[in-house]
């Protein structure tokens, strides 16, 4: 018989009201399960407390609630945890706690693998299979969570959209994870100021995002100072290039006063002059803009090497001489493949 039942986790709250207003249910019914599912993480209809019965009944009648688990998981020397999550059709994506003194971080994914390409970064390689739905990006967090809870006794402080696949080519179900991860009445409540989304850059939905009124951080994938050198490894950079990134980042920075990040990863002989230090500069003179210096981790099948030593502290040296706010980002999990650029899938099975 074929299984007519809908995924109850795709409704927003406005989408479950109408819902259930068809099948004869007042709007406060719908708030409550939107509740369960959101805020209390309950997923089977028959521990939804406050719900009768005979509604319990009826929600198992009508609709299901496709899951993501994990499936599999790594640690590092670090501390740093890699996981692989199984989506409910069977895909594969993956996602980091990072452990420090101050913070516990989650690097999520949004999109089974990637079309960007980037010819620096692992992911980059792999196809893009389908956008991530924004249970499946909540889901992530949730049980990162708890996994945190369980391993540092401590939960997650911050978020970084900055695993798997392009945020922005993934928005309408990345704005409404967004809303879920925020609201804290009905959702797990982490503070705007605690999520980050970092993108390789798109333009149109850059923009999209500042007029949505999340005083959200926003991190730019930049890795390169001129047009030129980042159209090379970055290919999104031909339809979005520098000068329409600058101004729709200015746009962003007027509408939520959030200091931006760069994100510049140090590629010998390519990135990591003195020059291109200087050209960097120049990027960070129309709004406040912090620095990551981030040293490239070794992916199998690029033509890439980290940047000696010398001409990393020379770059960062260049930036703080000319007053632009910078440090060399400390890179975590490379031994399991879990750093900046590395998630592609390759993970070994550990028992936490």
């Amino acid at each position: 018989m074929l299984n007519t039942k809908k995924n109850i986790r795709n409704y927003s709250k406005n989408e479950l009201i109408a819902v259930f207003a068809e099948l004869g249910e007042p709007a406060f019914r719908a708030k409550q399960v939107y509740q369960w599912l959101w805020k209390n993480s309950i997923l089977d209809f028959y521990q939804m407390k406050n719900i009768s019965k005979p509604l319990q009944i009826k929600l198992d009648e009508h609709f299901e609630t496709y899951t993501t688990a994990i499936d599999i998981t790594q640690i590092s020397q670090d501390g740093t945890i890699k996981v692989g999550f199984k989506t409910y059709d069977n895909e594969s994506v993956e996602g980091v706690i990072i452990p420090s003194e101050d913070r516990v971080t989650a690097c999520i994914s949004s999109q089974v693998g990637c079309t960007l390409s980037c010819k620096f970064c692992a992911t980059g390689f792999l196809p893009r299979k389908r956008n991530l739905f924004a249970f499946e990006i909540y889901d992530q967090v949730n049980l990162l969570n708890k996994l945190a809870e369980k391993q540092y006794g401590r939960g997650l402080t911050n978020i970084v959209y900055m695993g798997m696949g392009e945020p922005l080519l993934n928005y309408d179900e990345v704005l409404k994870s967004l809303y879920l991860l925020n609201d804290e009445e009905e959702g797990l409540g982490f503070g705007a100021k605690r999520i980050t989304i970092s993108t390789s850059g798109i333009v149109r939905n850059i923009k999209r995002l500042a007029d949505e009124g999340l005083k959200i951080n926003l991190a730019l994938s930049l890795h390169a100072s001129n047009n030129d050198k980042r159209t090379q490894i970055m290919e999104i950079n031909k339809s979005n290039p520098l000068e329409e990134l600058l101004e729709a980042f200015k746009y962003f920075y007027e509408k939520t006063h959030n200091k931006i990040t760069y994100e510049y990863i140090l590629l010998s002989g390519f990135n990591d002059s003195i020059e291109d230090a200087k050209e960097l500069v120049i990027l960070c003179q129309d709004f406040p803009v912090y620095i990551n210096l981030i040293e490239y981790n070794a992916v199998d099948g690029t033509p890439f090497f980290k940047s000696k030593k010398e001409h990393r502290d020379k770059f960062l040296q260049t930036l703080r001489d000319n007053n632009v706010a910078a440090k060399v980002r400390k890179s975590r999990g490379k031994d399991i493949d879990a750093a900046c650029g590395q998630l592609a899938n390759k993970i070994a099975n550990q028992t936490i």
